[in-house]
């Protein structure tokens, strides 16, 4: 990893990040450069609670009740403040509820109520009004705290923000062009975040990007492969959080969510949806609702074929699998389809040579075509056993911590272990492309996210 400053588009000096360790899978299915949007009209959301970790939900609303855009659906139980709201108008059809009553998501379906959105007022020169702002209106819990990776506690100031300005996960959309012409509202929402924070606020850019941003705010170009767009990455090479710090991460398009709310006292709780995958006959940008349902944006575009599918709510790295009866989910900007699997009848399976099967191993042939686009299923090719001290972790960990160790101290519940081996800075989808290479086939993002909630527990 190399930082250097040059003068890249602004009269200030601007951090340039390169990283040399990740990588980026080569999958067919991406959207075309030069695609727009569609609208998708929203009949039915849901919000998912386990979408928002450190997010104790309670009931604000019960099934059968009418809200209106903008009327909390749900509440933290100990920041009473902090909501999950809802983006339409309609009727609360449907509470679920998982073992022990726990609340796994809560359903929505739009109807034409006559009740206007509910209007945020703020004033965007005072702190406490913005941040009182953020949280009712349902925003705060799109934002990220580390450490722990949950929704931010609204009694911490944070020590700096970042602002991912972009997504390099497979296949993922460019949150710059999600933002486009919107510019009024980055500028806002990212003002209203300096005012929060007793440090900088950084917003990280893809090199080459043109993305205007105000004075308030420290610009960063960012090269290298995935995960240089995960923010937590680049908070770690631009200023790592210590010991009793807290820094909040969230991306560009919440950014300019904040500052719809603050200028125009509603908040636009639409988002476009890159459609993408193998298995997509068009894949296409579509614009819809947060929580829409995934039935009518993939209806009519998956591929006609007798294998079984696998529909993803996000990308194919940290997406949730969902059923064709699901709901998009957090971040609420990309589906992807592949392959399931499970019907396949493979001459020496995972251990075929074809050229076709996706690997980064020298073991396979594919590795050799660079330009290839792979067509991957969500088999897990070979059995789980204990782990392996490979070393494969460390060829696309761009953070400066031994993550293998990591793991093992988590695995063990070693908290002194676990702070000095970076836990710290990490989130789960920091993992994911460990969890891709691993020889062992260990489920390392759920490893992390049990060993943030211990140690949360136990610390707290």
């Amino acid at each position: 990893m190399h930082i250097t400053s040059k003068n890249a588009f602004s009269s200030k000096m601007d951090k340039t990040i390169t990283l040399r360790r990740g990588l980026d899978l080569r999958i067919e299915g991406t959207v075309p450069a030069e695609s727009t949007a569609k609208p998708c009209s929203t009949t039915e959301i849901a919000l998912v609670p386990d979408d928002f970790p450190g997010f104790t939900p309670k009931l604000a609303v019960k099934e059968g009740d009418n809200v209106t855009a903008g009327q909390a659906l749900m509440y933290d139980k100990l920041h009473e403040d902090v909501k999950l709201v809802s983006p339409i108008a309609g009727k609360v059809t449907h509470v679920v509820r998982g073992d022990r009553r726990k609340i796994m998501r809560v359903v929505v379906t739009a109807e034409t109520t006559g009740a206007p959105a509910i209007k945020t007022d703020a004033d965007t020169d005072n702190a406490t009004d913005v941040k009182k702002a953020i949280m009712h209106s349902g925003l705060w819990a799109y934002m990220r705290q580390r450490p722990y990776d949950i929704v931010p506690d609204t009694e911490a100031t944070p020590v700096n923000i970042f602002v991912t300005a972009f997504d390099s996960a497979p296949l993922a959309p460019s949150l710059t062009n999600l933002v486009k012409g919107k510019g009024k509202y980055t500028a806002a929402g990212l003002k209203a975040l300096a005012s929060l924070t007793s440090g900088k606020v950084y917003v990280s850019l893809p090199y080459g990007c043109g993305l205007e941003l105000p004075a308030e705010v420290e610009r960063v170009t960012v090269k290298g492969p995935h995960p240089a767009g995960n923010a937590g990455v680049q908070a770690a090479a631009i200023a790592p959080v210590n010991k009793g710090e807290i820094i909040w991460t969230l991306d560009i398009v919440t950014a300019t969510r904040i500052g719809t709310m603050l200028l125009d006292g509603t908040t636009d709780w639409s988002t476009t949806v890159a459609v993408t995958g193998p298995e997509v006959n068009h894949p296409c940008l579509i614009t819809t609702t947060i929580g829409a349902s995934l039935k009518p944006l993939v209806d009519g575009n998956l591929k006609d074929t007798d294998r079984h599918l696998r529909i993803i709510s996000g990308n194919v790295l940290t997406g949730a699998k969902e059923s064709i009866d699901g709901f998009l989910r957090f971040p609420y900007r990309q589906i992807t389809v592949i392959a399931e699997g499970d019907d396949v009848d493979e001459f020496m399976g995972w251990a075929s040579m074809s050229p076709g099967k996706m690997s980064e191993s020298r073991s396979f042939p594919s590795r050799l075509f660079h330009n290839k686009l792979f067509r991957p299923d969500a088999r897990l090719n070979g059995g789980r056993r204990a782990m392996i001290m490979s070393g494969e972790y460390d060829k696309v960990m761009p953070m400066d911590i031994l993550p293998e160790y990591l793991i093992k101290a988590i695995l063990a519940r070693d908290i002194d272990r676990m702070e000095a081996l970076g836990i710290y800075e990490v989130a789960p989808e920091d993992f994911a492309l460990c969890e891709y290479v691993d020889p062992s086939k260990l489920e390392l993002q759920k490893i992390v996210r049990e060993g943030l909630d211990y140690l949360r527990k136990e610390l707290e």
